[in-house]
């Protein structure tokens, strides 16, 4: 399991056509793309299961709680994102709701774009 952020913080500005905004590149894709979003009432969960392709889960608002293949849980919030490897096993819960993008696709390689971060488990 790796967390990386995808926060304005490390976005870049984008000038370009007289815009002004913040943009946080995720992943760049050439084949067959997954991509949905997850909403996560209060005390939701989406089970302990192996990951069937890599995935990304790019946490939008709220806050919850994660793991990998140990029992140690690591906090997520909004601008988190946890990336699991095709067959990795992993779940995620949380007690006051979040909503999350997810991202599933053979070739993802989110390092190419967003910053590794190390989390504290909870």
């Amino acid at each position: 399991m790796e967390f990386y952020s995808f926060n304005k913080d490390n976005g870049m500005k984008i000038t370009k056509f007289d815009s002004d905004f913040v943009m946080s590149r995720i992943v760049r894709t050439t084949n067959a793309t997954y991509i949905g979003f997850m909403y996560l009432e209060e005390n939701g969960i989406i089970g302990y299961h192996q990951a069937t392709m890599p995935q990304l889960l790019l946490v939008v608002s709220g806050e919850g709680l994660v793991r990998g293949e140990s029992e140690e849980y690591f906090k997520i919030e909004p601008g988190t994102a946890v990336f699991w490897k095709k067959g990795e096993w992993h779940e995620t819960k949380t007690e006051t709701g979040l909503s999350a993008i997810v991202i599933e696709s053979e070739e993802l390689n989110p390092s190419a774009y967003m910053p590794l971060v190390h989390l504290k488990d909870e």
